[in-house]
């Protein structure tokens, strides 16, 4: 296989967590039924390819995204309790019993930087969603679980345009102070720019949110994710969401299209010689036979070009 030519770049970190969303947030939009076989095999490839946290799955309730409304009997199939972190998306209390029921370990919640999308897709407005996610991450902590927190639109909001800053900040820093121990910022509908991500790092760590507990959610709608990657990269981000063949979107924003490929940004760490653990010869193995289950094309240029 092809692999990029090497040139390191010593301002650069030696190593970054690529955090695969692909089972999740790649096939949560998906307009037909993807079988619980297709999942489970879905996991194990990924997590072969050394994928090092691989997110399979969201108990929302089934009629909201029905995609995923095999959560416990995929959760019956992999190893969630193994070395590789399984997180699983939870969206309130409920979900949160499901998930302790399941023996989780790893949970996020997804926040909102608008009114406008937190009414939208939580049902609660900007305020009301903290007082939702309190007793979630509460418990979770209690019982020795990790909490990451998700905070969308931090770029753009398809209804609300513009979101300031100052907004995504406030946002971000209320879900960490619940006692979440990470923050991924989403660029729900890919409208971000290198000067944007670098401004809105840096408004966080002058709000003392230092990088290291940020990591990075490009959309690629205007195909700008992998240089926003970069941008965050050079900036200290060492967590980067992925999703293998660049598959995923939002069910409740229908301008949000592809996420960044996992191929795409582990070619470009392959060339910084910046280690990820992740063999890219089987993941793009994974992302052909998961293009050939789906019946179209992968939106990935490495898959397309290693094809």
């Amino acid at each position: 296989m092809t692999l990029p030519m090497v040139v390191r770049d010593d301002g650069l970190p030696d190593r970054v967590t690529v955090y695969e969303v692909g089972p999740r947030d790649g096939l949560q939009n998906e307009k037909t039924v993807i079988p619980l076989e297709v999942k489970v095999e879905l996991v194990q490839r990924l997590v072969a390819a050394g994928l090092p946290i691989v997110e399979v799955t969201s108990f929302v309730r089934p009629e909201w995204v029905p995609q995923l409304a095999d959560a416990e009997q995929l959760l019956d199939l992999v190893d969630h309790r193994g070395a590789t972190p399984m997180p699983v998306l939870v969206p309130n209390e409920r979900g949160l019993d499901r998930a302790l029921e399941k023996g989780v370990q790893h949970i996020a919640i997804f926040g909102s930087a608008t009114e406008t999308f937190a009414r939208r897709n939580l049902n609660r407005s900007l305020d009301e969603q903290f007082s939702m996610f309190e007793p979630v991450v509460k418990r979770a902590l209690e019982h020795g679980l990790d909490v990451r927190a998700y905070v969308s639109m931090c770029f753009g909001d398809p209804w609300e345009g513009e979101v300031a800053v100052p907004q995504v900040v406030d946002v971000g820093r209320r879900l960490l102070d619940l006692g979440c121990s990470q923050l991924s910022l989403g660029d729900t509908i890919g409208v971000g720019t290198p000067g944007h991500v670098n401004a809105l790092l840096d408004a966080f760590n002058n709000d003392g949110v230092a990088d290291d507990r940020l990591a990075v959610h490009f959309h690629d709608t205007y195909g700008q994710a992998l240089a926003n990657a970069t941008a965050a990269l050079r900036h200290g981000v060492t967590t980067f969401d992925a999703s293998a063949g660049g598959l995923g979107g939002c069910p409740y924003a229908d301008s949000a299209t592809g996420n960044l490929a996992t191929e795409d940004l582990v070619w470009m760490l392959d060339g910084l010689g910046i280690d990820t653990g992740v063999d890219l010869g089987s993941l793009v193995a994974t992302s052909q036979w998961l293009a050939g289950v789906l019946g179209r094309p992968s939106p990935s240029r490495v898959v397309n070009a290693l094809s």
